[in-house]
């Protein structure tokens, strides 16, 4: 009867199979047969031949609870012959929920943690800037005058960007008065933004700005070394735009520098690289060459006077170090003649000892010393018009590129003697390397004047001296600027400016020819897609100067440009200095389709190509 009202009634003392625990009524039931309880668990499956191995069990109130009985639960199991022991449900309880309390906490704790330390390296480590549409354009005032434009471009407030250094002949309102020459500024804008950073007077105009580190180094501090139309020759820090030191003019005695400064091994042994100017006298054709100290500015040792004859433009001087270390000097007027820097130490220490580094010579370039034992070395003399050092392929040495009257010569740096030699008229401008051919040599992208207000672009291999690429652009403006940027996949794009094409496909994007003839624009040739140029930017002034810097830190190139304003009777000529992203100008450039290419490309095709585009380092010097 108990165990009848347990079941309907479900008292709390009955047995429930999940807590695992007894009812008292049912224990107590005795009402029903053994055999009966035997023949039960057999049709369950809980025990053999009426036993149960861990003692007798309770009576199964029903089909569920013998289905239930059937499955054990931890904590009825025990190992034979031991009695059962509780495990203590509520003690696991209180240990599960400290454990799952503590983890909480440490979970939490640490993410806290790891919080602030984000905030703290968000506020307190400035983020690297942004350069990737990095465009702008700044108006500098009127240029009262001067016919040199020089650019440069370094970093001089440690933010990874190079920022922009330039020299200009201000107007007459702003000149010194009293002065005998016209004032002149150093500028340097910034990189990022195109503000001022400092800015430093001249007593003369700028023939060229060099920035360098004269101090071998990590902590070496730029330089910025400034060459001026007289005898004006200055060391300025970067950083600052204050002046470290100054060359006194009365050093160059009746002579006017003649060339930018050339930056020398340490010859004093102070620790800081030395410099050597070349000064022309006002009325004798002699040549000086005067060593000056990187340190302190101050001459070392005295002139050395050289008498050369020749004729055309001045070259040089430039630094020619050879595959054995040995140091030359090349210069001429319209010829190219060299001179071992040892000779020049020497006399100007005024001594017959050297330092060990000058005591080295090429024995190819020994051979060429006059009969007399003359100490300058006969090198080039044809109508030479401009000289470029070309970084030789798998070599540390490099080889001369000389531009003359006539074409266009390679000479092997090693021994002197010809590479190639390509036979051009109406080359006056200086050649562009990069390259365009897949063999890792340099190649070159010439400027020939070729008829009234036309000239034609070509490109020309390095290795054989063909031309391997031409078009021909309609251009009024004198000597434009053309530079190179090099990629990742070691090609190179050149830039050069042009008016608007004469002639366009009709599926091009643009329509050309239609603009006067006032407006340049800027093109850009990929050597993987001759048959187009990217329209780039377009001007109405005169480009006078431009360069290609890096931004290594997004594989970016940008392209900085110096131009002057048209400029009337009693209105100096504006001048304009712009910055250009090119990955940006990349994507925004118009196409324009030289010619019909098979297979034809697409827009989107050639947006595809150009946005994997990075630029980085050229791995050659000039």
């Amino acid at each position: 009867m108990a165990t009848v009202l347990s079941r309907a009634l479900k008292l709390p003392g009955k047995k429930s199979p999940d807590l695992g625990e007894y009812d008292p009524l049912t224990q107590a039931d005795s009402d029903e047969s053994e055999d009966d309880l035997v023949l039960n668990l057999q049709k369950n499956g809980g025990v053999k031949n009426g036993k149960s191995p861990l003692g007798e069990a309770p009576e199964p109130d029903s089909d569920a609870e013998v289905a239930e009985a059937a499955k054990p639960h931890l904590s009825e199991v025990t190992t034979e012959g031991y009695p059962s022991e509780p495990l203590g449900g509520l003690e696991q309880k209180a240990a599960s929920s400290l454990v799952s309390y503590v983890r909480t906490s440490v979970f939490l704790l640490t993410l806290g943690i790891s919080m602030i330390l984000v905030l703290l390296c968000a506020f307190l480590i400035p983020c690297p800037p942004r350069d990737l549409h990095s465009t702008w354009s700044r108006h500098l005032g009127s240029q009262g005058g001067g016919d040199l434009s020089p650019l440069e471009l370094a970093d001089v407030n440690g933010d990874g960007l190079r920022d922009v250094l330039l020299s200009f002949v201000m107007s007459r309102n702003g000149s010194a008065v009293g002065g005998s020459r016209p004032a002149a500024n150093l500028v340097c804008l910034s990189g990022m933004n195109g503000s001022t950073l400092w800015s430093s007077l001249l007593p003369e105009e700028a023939r060229d700005i060099t920035c360098l580190e004269l101090m071998p180094g990590s902590l070496a501090e730029t330089v910025c070394l400034v060459t001026g139309t007289h005898k004006m020759l200055s060391a300025f820090n970067a950083t600052s735009g204050k002046a470290i030191w100054t060359l006194n003019p009365n050093y160059l005695s009746n002579g006017t520098l003649a060339a930018p400064v050339v930056v020398l091994p340490d010859l004093d042994e102070d620790g800081v690289r030395d410099l050597v100017v070349l000064a022309i006298g006002e009325l004798q054709p002699d040549l000086c060459f005067l060593l000056v100290s990187g340190r302190t500015g101050s001459p070392v040792g005295r002139p050395v006077k050289y008498n050369i004859v020749g004729v055309g433009n001045l070259i040089g001087p430039q630094v020619y170090i050879t595959t054995n270390g040995a140091v030359y000097i090349l210069f001429g007027f319209g010829n190219i003649q060299a001179v071992a820097l040892r000779d020049i130490f020497v006399q100007a220490q005024n001594r017959d000892s050297s330092p060990p580094s000058l005591q080295i010579e090429e024995p190819e370039w020994e051979k060429r010393r006059s009969i007399n034992l003359s100490e300058l070395i006969d090198v080039y003399s044809d109508g030479v018009e401009l000289l470029q050092m070309v970084k030789a392929p798998d070599s540390n040495c490099s080889n001369l590129l000389i531009t003359t009257r006539q074409g266009l010569v390679l000479l092997r740096g090693q021994n002197l003697t010809p590479y190639w030699t390509l036979r051009l008229q109406g080359l006056r401008s200086q050649p562009t390397p990069g390259y365009f051919t897949d063999d890792q040599t340099l190649d070159f992208l010439l400027q020939i004047q070729d008829g009234v207000g036309m000239k034609k672009m070509m490109v020309v291999d390095g290795d054989s001296g063909s031309v391997v690429w031409s078009y021909r652009a309609p251009c009024h403006m004198k000597e434009t600027p053309a530079t190179s940027a090099v990629t990742s996949d070691r090609k190179s794009v050149f830039l050069f400016w042009a008016e608007g094409l004469s002639a366009a496909s009709p599926n091009s994007d643009i329509i050309l020819g239609t603009e006067p003839p006032s407006l340049h624009h800027l093109y850009l040739l990929h050597p993987a897609f001759p048959s187009i140029l990217l329209d780039l930017a377009n001007t109405t002034g005169t480009v006078t100067a431009s360069e290609v810097g890096i931004n290594d830190l997004w594989k970016d190139a940008f392209y900085v440009t110096r131009t002057t304003g048209p400029s009337s009777e009693g209105h100096p000529a504006a001048l304009v200095v712009s910055k250009l992203s090119l990955r940006w100008a990349l994507m925004e450039g118009q196409m324009a389709q030289l010619q019909e290419s098979t297979p034809k490309i697409g827009r989107g095709e050639l947006r595809r190509f150009l946005s994997r585009i990075k630029f980085v380092e050229a791995p050659y010097e000039i």
